[in-house]
């Protein structure tokens, strides 16, 4: 399977440019597809080195401006590594959009956007710093939830663990369009064309502890999700 037809993207950030904003003349640098897909996705893979092996481990996060937050478990091997001081990441996040099917076996692939993100991560170690990234990633899953559920206590607060990578070096990467048959095949008769993926949500099902006439919110029951998230306020 090719994900690298001619129709594909990439978006590669200069090592030498500081800021996730600014890009060579050479690449066309599109940091509305980048942020999108970043507060689209619920979760992101991290890479890191330990001991000179490389792991990779799930985690949510939510990006604030050119920020990313990552929380990790606070008993988790990445908490520990990252309280040790600056710790080298390699954060990747991949949508799939779209099953792309060929004529020929060789062009079957996928619609995608992918973005993969490399620095240095560091703990938010500031108490107000915690807070507000906590109430980012509480926000990142549903729109309005941090005014809807309790803010935690000092002890608790504690307890979390929170990892700032920078959007300094930034790689986007996408597939879009139709099949690219070549054009001897283009006679055959198999079908050809993009089956679109979409996420799509069920109902929520109450906590058992809660109470029976407890209503779910409207903006719950309904809930759905595109570039921007959307929830109840």
């Amino acid at each position: 399977m090719t994900t690298e037809p001619n129709s594909s993207n990439l978006v590669a950030a200069e090592d030498q440019l500081p800021s996730y904003a600014r890009r060579s003349d050479q690449t066309r640098y599109d940091a509305q597809g980048i942020n999108s897909a970043l507060d689209e996705a619920f979760m992101c893979h991290v890479a890191y080195i330990d001991s000179g092996d490389p792991i990779v481990v799930p985690g949510i996060h939510a990006r604030v401006g050119e920020e990313l937050l990552l929380r990790v478990g606070p008993e988790s091997r990445l908490a520990e590594l990252a309280g040790d001081g600056d710790l080298a990441l390699c954060v990747t996040v991949t949508l799939l959009d779209g099953l792309v099917l060929a004529r020929a076996k060789v062009d079957n692939t996928i619609n995608y956007r992918s973005i993969v993100i490399r620095g240095i991560g560091s703990l938010v170690k500031d108490p107000e710093a915690k807070l507000a990234g906590l109430d980012a990633v509480v926000e990142h899953l549903v729109a309005g939830r941090s005014n809807h559920a309790r803010p935690p206590t000092p002890e608790e607060l504690a307890e979390v663990v929170l990892i700032s990578l920078p959007l300094a070096d930034v790689a986007l990467k996408t597939r879009t369009g139709p099949p690219q048959d070549q054009p001897e095949d283009l006679a055959l008769h198999h079908w050809a064309g993009v089956i679109s993926v979409r996420n799509a949500y069920g109902p929520p099902f109450p906590s058992p502890d809660l109470p029976y006439d407890r209503q779910v919110p409207a903006q719950l029951a309904n809930y759905s999700r595109s570039a921007k998230p959307q929830g109840y306020r």
